[in-house]
């Protein structure tokens, strides 16, 4: 029982950082129908800049204030990384939204891969990594034999989580950006006929995603102190995933998939062999899919004949 509520926590913590980027691809999808395959290496930059950001604090200012510098470094990554993707909209995928439907995609995945060898050229291929971060742990069950713990940065991660989503959620349901974001993911020829800057609202879109991502990404820097720049395409995909699996188009669901697919991978390293952790995720997703073709919270799409 201990080392099952052990790997609980771990699992809900790695499912904190999928479902945080999971958020980012359901939003896109929901609003202009696209998978926007760049996400994973909009999180793997924003860990990068993250990683720039603290080391440089931290040469300032030494390494004591390290929840001040953790705050600063969340801020900035926030804003750099959104400012990346809102550049990657305009450049990349708005001059292709009227064309056909596989021409943003390609568009996406070529820009993954500029962003993964841009960041090899300018990094390097060797893996960067940060001094340790909020190691101390709370026991919560001692034994003889097993002792159960929550570190301080499994506590942060799952309470950001837990705070962004609520957040997100407020701003999608009662916000007029939110409506106008519902109003596009409805029909975008209409909510321009009724006033509403479409251009603008997608643009906010990624934004938003992108700010997510880099949350994910301090998250990540944080949990395991190493990143490389090949940490997107994995991540990525997994994040996907949860988005397909909880329901994509919905936030609760893409958290709830995020938290699951953790789980799965977690579970299955712990029980059984880390080997085919990968292949136990997805072939809960395909069980899932056959069953409820929408995922676990995802409404059916209705055409009106």
């Amino acid at each position: 029982m201990e080392v099952f509520l052990q790997q609980l926590i771990n699992g809900l913590t790695l499912g904190s950082i999928y479902g945080l980027i999971a958020i980012g691809y359901t939003m896109v999808f929901g609003i202009i129908g696209m998978v926007n395959f760049a996400h994973g290496d909009i999180f793997m930059l924003s860990a990068f800049i993250a990683l720039i950001f603290f080391m440089l604090i931290a040469s300032w200012f030494g390494a004591g204030l390290i929840v001040v510098a953790l705050i600063v470094v969340l801020v900035l990554a926030m804003f750099f990384t959104s400012l990346w993707n809102w550049a990657i909209e305009r450049v990349a995928y708005r001059p292709l939204r009227g064309s056909f439907r596989l021409a943003p995609l390609i568009s996406a995945i070529g820009m993954s891969i500029f962003l993964m060898n841009f960041v090899q050229v300018v990094q390097g291929p060797r893996n960067k990594s940060t001094p340790p971060m909020l190691n101390k742990s709370i026991t919560l069950i001692e034994s003889a034999t097993y002792s159960v713990q929550i570190s301080y940065k499994q506590i942060v991660i799952i309470v950001t989580t837990a705070l962004l989503l609520a957040a997100f959620w407020y701003i999608v349901q009662k916000t007029p950006l939110g409506r106008a974001q519902r109003a596009c993911e409805q029909d975008r020829k209409m909510a321009a006929l009724l006033g509403i800057d479409v251009d603008r609202t997608i643009s906010i879109t990624f934004i938003m995603g992108a700010a997510l991502a880099a949350v994910a990404g301090v998250m990540y820097l944080v949990l395991y102190g190493v990143v490389s720049f090949n940490d997107g395409f994995i991540p990525g995909v997994k994040a996907f995933t949860a988005a397909v699996l909880g329901g994509i188009g919905s936030l609760p669901g893409a958290v709830i998939g995020g938290l699951l697919i953790g789980l799965i991978e977690v579970m299955w390293s712990a029980y059984f062999t880390i080997d085919y952790k990968d292949v136990a995720a997805f072939c809960i997703l395909a069980i899932v899919l056959v069953f409820m073709p929408s995922g676990l919270l995802g409404r059916p799409e209705v055409e009106k004949v």
